[in-house]
């Protein structure tokens, strides 16, 4: 005690205690001492204390290094130990989990596929498609194929599982749509129903909708099932199972790529009193009775015929209504050969349809000098290339050569 108060530098004051026995009475009475804090400096940490306080620290950082860098160094087992140990139990997946398994034995109701988790499931030929199947084989199911498959059911006992591969495709195929609507993707779509709003096509396996209004074809819904039009993706919203498509806009980007004057392969679909329509690469286009021949035409069926193969000329089109104007006067090398030879029209149409386009380029010409003539104040002049610039000393507007250009005919 008297090492202590030293220690600390006679902060405490305690009264010396008797050496003589005491008695038991004196035992049970607590000593009179009296405590009296005094200010004192700081008590010091001793050197030991640091050094011990050090070599924690050490060992520490050193445990840490280890656990960093090495942490399976003294562990008496491996990652594929213990991977191989998990083998040994069996594991019951439960509703909702994705599973590896290899089909065991297929029949005419479906698959026994057998899990990792050493147990048997079953494959329904319903669950193993997103599309319509009879038998499992089908969709490419054969013994020895390994698959991950949805748990989707639990039989009553619940010691077998029902497995699905059509709710995993079906999620991929809305990844899949969402993806080509970014994309912004012409897809081809099969007509599969009809309502009185639109037309049921089937899209990378699902089923969407595409209203009539967004049908460039003027045929009816009947003509158009089982058949497969280019379609755009309006709208992908798989949490309200919305999914909505246009023919019109696929057919849109189609159209931007045929100019006026372009030669396309057709087919004729039906005949009407006004024409006939015809399919170009899946949109429809009018050839009207005025644009078969320059030979008047009183009876369109005497000249074609549905199913007919032809080769037509781009007229005119129309991108937002999505109709298409098209003509096989343009392509006769004679008035009435459309009439009289067909396959001598269809055997020069590239020829004429470039013939027809001079022309085209020819009248644009001739009607931009026309105005450049008779508005000189506009500054402007015309190039040799047709190409509008600033009037300039050494080209004046009565210095272009109009002499090689042969009179506009009826285009």
């Amino acid at each position: 005690m008297a090492s202590l108060a030293q220690q600390l530098g006679g902060g405490l004051r305690c009264p010396p205690i008797s050496t003589t026995r005491l008695s038991n009475k004196q035992k049970t009475q607590k000593p009179n001492w009296v405590v009296r804090a005094v200010a004192s400096p700081s008590v010091g940490i001793s050197n030991a204390e640091t050094r011990e306080r050090q070599k924690l620290k050490q060992l520490f950082q050193e445990a840490y290094e280890r656990c960093r860098k090495s942490p399976l160094e003294g562990v008496p087992f491996t990652l594929e130990d213990f991977s191989s140990r998990l083998e040994n139990f069996d594991v019951f997946p439960e509703v909702g989990a994705m599973v590896k398994g290899k089909v065991y034995n297929v029949d005419g109701h479906g698959a026994v596929v057998d899990l990792a988790a050493k147990s048997s499931a079953y494959l329904p030929v319903r669950e193993a498609c997103i599309h319509n199947i009879r038998h499992v084989e089908e969709a490419g199911i054969v013994p020895g194929m390994v698959e991950e498959f949805e748990i989707i059911e639990e039989t009553e006992d619940g010691d077998n599982l029902i497995l699905s591969l059509r709710t995993v495709q079906y999620d991929l195929a809305w990844e899949r749509c969402r993806q080509l609507q970014t994309e912004d993707v012409v897809v081809k779509g099969k007509i599969v129903g009809a309502n009185k709003g639109g037309v049921v096509a089937v899209v990378e396996g699902l089923r969407g909708f595409v209203p009539f209004s967004q049908i460039s074809t003027t045929a009816d819904a009947e003509d158009l099932f089982g058949k497969e039009i280019p379609v755009k993706f309006v709208e992908v919203d798989e949490e309200e199972s919305r999914l909505v498509l246009s023919n019109r806009k696929a057919m849109a980007d189609s159209q931007a790529q045929l100019g006026i004057g372009s030669v396309v392969v057709g087919t004729v679909q039906s005949l009407k009193p006004y024409g006939a329509f015809i399919d170009i690469g899946g949109m429809n286009g009018l050839l009207h009775v005025s644009q078969i021949s320059h030979d008047r035409v009183a009876d369109i069926a005497t000249v074609l015929q549905p199913g007919d193969t032809l080769k037509v000329m781009i007229l005119s089109h129309d991108r937002e209504r999505g109709r298409v104007s098209l003509s096989t006067k343009k392509l006769e090398p004679t008035p009435g050969d459309m009439v009289r030879n067909p396959e001598l029209v269809f055997a020069k149409a590239e020829e004429m349809a470039q013939t027809f386009r001079q022309r085209i380029a020819q009248a644009e010409a001739m009607a931009r000098a026309d105005m450049l003539r008779f508005q000189p104040e506009s500054g402007l002049n015309l190039s040799v290339d047709g190409i509008l610039g600033s009037l300039v000393d050494d080209l004046p507007v009565d210095s272009l050569d109009l002499t090689d250009i042969p009179p506009a005919e009826d285009l």
